[in-house]
């Protein structure tokens, strides 16, 4: 069972989880372009990077838990 995160844990990954999230966005809308999309404007991305920035803390999170988990037991 993989164990749930604190939130401590969540606290401190969340800025990297939602900054990753921004620069990911922006730059495939700039791919999108390719094909005749708008490109984000860089606040649009921000925006976009801190709501998609929880699911994707979450999950990194719920990871290091689990090496957490696995160091403390080896």
């Amino acid at each position: 069972m993989t164990p749930q995160p604190s939130w401590r844990l969540l606290a401190a990954l969340y800025p990297f989880g939602a900054g990753a999230a921004a620069v990911n966005i922006f730059f495939a809308s700039l791919i999108g372009s390719w094909i005749g999309w708008r490109v984000l404007t860089p606040y649009e991305s921000v925006a976009w990077g801190l709501l998609l920035g929880l699911p994707a803390t979450y999950i990194f999170a719920r990871h290091i838990a689990r090496l957490m988990q696995q160091a403390d037991k080896g």
